[in-house]
């Protein structure tokens, strides 16, 4: 963190004991615990914006919750002793506190919990709610997020572990194929620009959906092709598209299970072919509606 740096704002003593020494706040006692009014939360130290007012919520847990970021301003780190997520802000590294998923406190079953020390509020700032997600596995994530990450209207990507028995899993454990995971892309998309209909006859087109637990060399129950439905929609699209593959003769392998905890994958793996100007090698687009 370049605590030095003249565009951050200068920190009480307070202020630094949590965003720079990653300490908390006791709780019940933040300014924006029981805040309600409409706008943005932004970072204390660097002024991003991290929260939307719209994805606030009341956890009773004594900090402020929300059930979702703004795409790109969170960054997850997992506790050296794998027992939390901690949430830091994207720009500046500044600590805001930890991230919960499955506690079943909204829809989209996760909890930003931040202390009211780290943020700053904006009531003339209300950014719109435009976007949604969707997560898919198809065999290896690099290859799925490649072709996914050049569809306009998507947001943003990101790699990771879904569906699986362990929290906050590694590479070297999933790969052992005792957590049950399946290597998964996250997708971030503007609904204005492209449709979860349109992504998931991507997803349907970019790999073999009639491999079994494998796609190409790749082999294992973590290279499984699966659709993890945010929500019934998305559970009737993805069926939909599925009986049309089987009516075509396509003897689809493919899973729809509802979405669960997504743990994101190491750095090293995400937009891993835009870092390698590598190309993937076993995820070809075929056409097939």
């Amino acid at each position: 963190m370049k605590e030095t740096d003249r565009s951050y704002n200068d920190l009480s003593p307070e202020e630094r004991r949590i965003i720079i020494d990653k300490g908390t706040e006791r709780p019940f006692t933040g300014r924006y615990y029981l805040n309600r009014e409409k706008g943005a939360y932004l970072c204390r130290q660097c002024d991003q914006p991290l929260f939307r007012s719209d994805d606030k919520f009341e956890s009773g847990t004594g900090w402020p919750s929300f059930d979702d970021a703004i795409p790109g301003a969170v960054r997850h780190v997992p506790d050296e002793d794998g027992s939390r997520t901690e949430i830091v802000c994207s720009r500046c590294g500044g600590h805001l506190g930890h991230v919960f998923f499955g506690e079943g406190f909204t829809r989209k079953n996760a909890r930003f919990c931040v202390n009211s020390v780290s943020l700053s509020f904006d009531p003339a700032n209300v950014p719109a709610v435009t976007t949604q997600k969707a997560v898919f596995a198809g065999g290896c994530f690099w290859g799925v997020e490649h072709h996914f990450s050049k569809l306009k209207g998507v947001v943003a990507t990101r790699v990771g572990y879904t569906g699986g028995t362990v929290e906050h899993p590694t590479y070297k454990q999933v790969c052992s194929g005792k957590t049950g995971h399946a290597e998964a892309i996250e997708v971030e998309f503007d609904p204005a620009l492209v449709s979860y209909e349109e992504l998931a006859k991507l997803f349907f087109e970019i790999h073999d959906p009639t491999q079994v637990d494998r796609q190409g060399p790749d082999v294992g129950a973590q290279y499984r092709s699966a659709v993890f439905y945010r929500d019934e929609e998305q559970k009737r699209i993805a069926d939909s598209l599925i009986g049309i593959l089987k009516a075509k003769g396509y003897r689809v392998a493919t899973e729809v299970t509802k979405a669960g905890p997504f743990w994101e994958a190491e750095d090293y793996h995400q937009d891993y072919y835009g870092k390698t100007g590598h190309e993937p090698y076993c995820h070809i687009y075929r056409k097939r509606f």
